[in-house]
């Protein structure tokens, strides 16, 4: 029989619910401020999303599981918090083999604009699309330079930075679905599709979308560090994780693992929330409170009823960890091996594929052929493998899949819903993960995975349903709610830190607060300076 005992504690200044970056980023401040902080973890490490496993285990790799690139951390945060992580630029910025003759490709190089222009040109037989590609690159460049900086500061409303951007950037990367822009820009159908996929990472629409979903992704991942630049977190991702839970211990704050938040109450003077910790029932008490889960699952704690999420709004992303025993031979003998693998691998990724694969999904199919991009870490950060796996020439090599909607997974497995397509699961996003390789690379790619002890390939699965159950994100929603524009929606919201809920004492710390999404920490420094003025008016605790 499960006990159900209640603990009396001492009240605290804040009580962080769950362990991501976006909390430790929280906790981290507000402890080093002098408040008393307590982390409470559901699972039994800190990280989040935010971590790296031996997911193969005994095989000497540590991949980063969910989350893998970083480049909307703002260097202030990485200061504030002394995270020193280092961040590996990577060789080439990506490789796109043609999806109609694999035996052909582009290479987009890192920071060579000769090269650049030169491989365009070579690819498509014409300068106009080099052209295009400088002139529209050195547009989000100019709007990143606006935009970045203003994540860390309240919200300013639409029409405030509407006034700090060039007037025709602002009608076709706001206004406008960024269909039409890519169409007006671009001839290649590849290009084109190349530079939809920043507007599709978690996020499930077309380009022509009325919602301008497409276009809020894509400006997110354009602005990084003012450039739109991602990097290659040494170490894995769980390094920044790991030393943000270092940072909250030494200033003074405790971080537990394996307290499963299970209710929130909110009395107009303290906020109580019960967790689920060795069979116990504990009851911790807070002056104010920040949520890093999705909104969803804070209004369940809270015991109000939660929005529905719509198919539109939910996870829309296959992630696919292999280990390899050498990079697979590729049916474009032009390119060099190490540069293809070195950055974003675009498969089958053209525009018109990219849309085809849209309707599919909509309709209830599971794309053929799945659009989707690797990358292989350890070509940039050695270090997350053994030795010998280095001198075997060993590597990692990670898939992440679009236009996977939480739907298709979350069926009832029914005959039915089989038939229709619904109700797939790993299995059936493993073999189209390996067809749609497959098309590209000249031999399979199930023929360089490497096996464990058991003989099983070292090749790991996570689809939204998988994510949803071991995250508690609800549908799998990497973002946790569909990303907003970086701006105030409503003048009331203007001025604010965009963390703030129906109650004064409880924020949203993580992706689902305005500007969230990504490993960034933004929601986590925004949330924590609101608090921070939050517990300063507040009567103190004695």
């Amino acid at each position: 029989m499960q006990a159900d005992l209640r603990h009396d504690h001492p009240v605290i200044d804040c009580i962080v619910v769950g362990a991501g970056h976006n909390g430790l980023v929280t906790a981290a401040y507000l402890a080093r401020s002098g408040y008393s902080v307590l982390v409470l973890e559901a699972n039994s490490s800190v990280g989040g999303a935010a971590v790296s496993a031996e997911v193969f285990p005994g095989m000497g790799a540590r991949v980063s599981k969910y989350s893998y690139l970083v480049s909307l951390l703002p260097p202030a945060i990485a200061r504030d918090l002394s995270i020193d992580v280092p961040l590996a630029r990577r060789r080439v910025a990506s490789y796109t083999p043609d999806p109609a003759d694999p035996g052909r490709g582009l290479v987009i190089p890192s920071n060579n604009e000769q090269s650049l222009v030169a491989n365009i040109e070579g690819f498509t037989g014409s300068a106009k699309d080099a052209d295009a590609w400088q002139r529209f690159y050195a547009r989000t460049t100019a709007m990143a330079e606006v935009m970045f900086p203003s994540l860390t500061r309240p919200l300013v409303s639409r029409e405030d930075m509407r006034a700090r951007i060039d007037a025709a950037d602002w009608s076709d990367f706001v206004e406008r679905p960024l269909g039409e822009v890519l169409e007006n820009t671009f001839d290649d159908d590849v290009i084109r599709g190349l530079v939809f996929t920043d507007g599709l990472i978690g996020t499930f629409a077309d380009a022509h979308e009325d919602s301008l979903h497409q276009n809020i992704c894509f400006l997110y991942h354009v602005i990084g560090q003012g450039t739109g630049q991602w990097d290659v977190p040494v170490g894995g991702i769980g390094a920044i994780t790991s030393q943000l839970a270092d940072r909250v211990r030494s200033a003074g704050g405790e971080v537990r693992t394996g307290a499963e938040v299970i209710a929130i109450e909110d009395d107009g003077e303290h906020v109580s929330v019960t967790t689920r910790e060795r069979d116990e029932e504990v009851t911790h008490t807070a002056r104010t409170l920040a949520a890093n889960c999705a909104p969803a699952v804070l209004a369940k704690l809270r015991g109000h009823e939660a929005a529905t999420i719509s198919d539109r709004d939910g996870g829309a992303q296959v992630k696919v960890n292999m280990l390899l025993s050498r990079l697979p031979r590729l049916r474009d003998d032009s390119v060099n091996q190490v540069d293809a693998f070195s950055g974003t691998f675009h498969v089958n990724e053209s525009y018109r594929q990219l849309e085809s694969a849209h309707r599919a999904a909509a309709g209830g199919q599971l794309p053929t052929p799945l659009p989707a991009e690797i990358y292989c870490h350890s070509l940039s950060d050695p270090s997350i493998l053994s030795e010998d796996l280095r001198a075997a020439g060993v590597h990692t090599l990670t898939l992440f899949g679009l236009h996977t909607p939480h739907s298709l997974f979350a069926s009832n497995r029914t005959p039915e819903t089989r038939a229709a397509g619904h109700a797939l699961d790993a299995d059936d996003a493993l073999a189209a993960v390996h067809a749609t390789l497959d098309s590209v690379l000249a031999e399979p790619v199930a023929d360089c995975l490497m096996t464990d002890a058991q003989g099983n390939p070292c090749i790991e699965v996570n689809t939204t349903a998988d994510v949803e159950r071991d995250l508690r994100i609800p549908t799998g929603n990497i973002f946790h709610t569909p990303l907003a524009w970086p701006w105030a929606d409503d003048d009331q919201q203007a001025g604010t830190w965009g963390v703030e809920t129906d109650s004064p004492r409880i924020v949203v710390c993580g992706s689902g607060a305005a500007r969230g999404g990504g490993v960034s920490g933004i929601p986590g420094h925004n949330a924590a300076r609101h608090l921070t003025s939050v517990l300063g008016e507040l009567q103190p605790q004695r």
